[in-house]
């Protein structure tokens, strides 16, 4: 069983490192200001983003996206079909409220 147990632990790592690497290059194709290397140095379940709590009061308002005031997020959370909205979001937040 602790075989199993490395090899389901393994892919959840897996993908929520692909999960930051989607979000990272999502951004960059969308060209949003500054510098989001830290999305894919960090490492764990959470991601700090850097948004301020102004951002992140517009994306819940805007795009319905849910994270702490401080602009901490759940990478668990995501998927390849939300890392876009998640992006848009981001970028909308960003280039309206610097």
């Amino acid at each position: 069983m602790f075989d199993e147990w490395t090899l389901e632990l393994k892919a959840m790592a897996d993908r929520i490192i692909s999960m930051r690497e989607q979000l990272f290059n999502a951004l960059k194709i969308r060209e949003t200001p500054g510098d989001w290397s830290h999305i894919i140095k960090q490492i764990g379940m959470f991601t700090f983003t850097g948004l301020n709590s102004d951002q992140v009061a517009f994306m819940r308002q805007e795009y319905h996206i849910y994270m702490t005031s401080d602009g901490r997020i759940s990478m668990a959370g995501l998927s390849s079909r939300t890392v876009p909205h998640l992006a848009d979001a981001i970028h909308a937040a960003v280039t309206k409220l610097k």
